[in-house]
């Protein structure tokens, strides 16, 4: 483990306390971007599979590969609070498509997503503070009026595709023995005019890069650079 965090020197948990589970598995962020390491070279493979692509272009049109990530959540991990995806993407005049790849078993109990159906036909929200005895992010939104959280439960190897509005998150991972580690990527339509500039070069679906203008705000998911009033 020790050797695969500083091959790939993607984690970006500088902030963990030493006691958290987080400290020990960290999250890694673009490893698509190092295909000189195994797991790099795994997650742009994965990110370009047609079995994924096929359906990011069913539900966005020509798809740009703008992120990828990888979550361990050990047992006793905080979750993470309500967010919207496109917060830090900003991509314009579209907005990201996430899919979201279970590669264990998930329920409640180990911390797997909470979505809020509707809520992709919503503008972005204002975060505000969140709980961070829950939450290893600083900030959440708001579930929106009139809407409510569904948990949901899946199955190793199942995907979750959902739009960069829709406001989701996680609780903490409750289980002794039990880690909920997931493979998600971010998709952005061809035809986006700006990103954030964290996210560029983006991947065309024959391995080119390619990159957009910048767009203001957004960073990496997960991580809240400005708190908005």
């Amino acid at each position: 483990m020790e050797q695969v965090e500083a091959d790939l020197s993607l984690a970006h948990d500088d902030g963990v306390p030493d006691d958290d589970p987080l400290k020990k598995y960290p999250r890694f962020v673009h490893p698509h971007r190092r295909t000189d390491t195994e797991a790099g070279a795994i997650a742009l493979e994965l990110m370009l599979d047609s079995r994924i692509l096929d359906v990011v272009q069913a539900l966005i049109g020509p798809p740009l590969g703008a992120q990828s990530m990888f979550y361990f959540k050990p047992p006793g991990a905080r979750g993470q609070a309500l967010h919207q995806d496109n917060t830090f993407l900003r991509a314009d005049p579209e907005t990201c498509l996430a899919a979201w790849i279970a590669i264990d078993d998930v329920d409640s109990a180990n911390g797997g997503l909470q979505v809020v159906p509707g809520s992709h036909r919503t503008d972005l929200l204002c975060p505000e503070p969140a709980d961070l005895s829950e939450s290893f992010s600083n900030a959440q939104v708001a579930v929106p009026e009139g809407m409510s959280k569904v948990q949901t439960k899946m199955t190793a190897g199942d995907v979750l595709f959902f739009h960069g509005s829709v406001v989701h998150g996680s609780r903490p991972n409750t289980t002794a023995d039990r880690f909920r580690r997931a493979l998600i990527f971010h998709y952005v339509p061809e035809d986006s005019v700006e990103i954030a500039s964290f996210y560029n070069p983006l991947i065309r679906p024959d391995h080119r890069e390619t990159v957009l203008p910048e767009a203001l705000g957004g960073g990496p998911c997960g991580d809240y650079a400005e708190m908005e009033p």
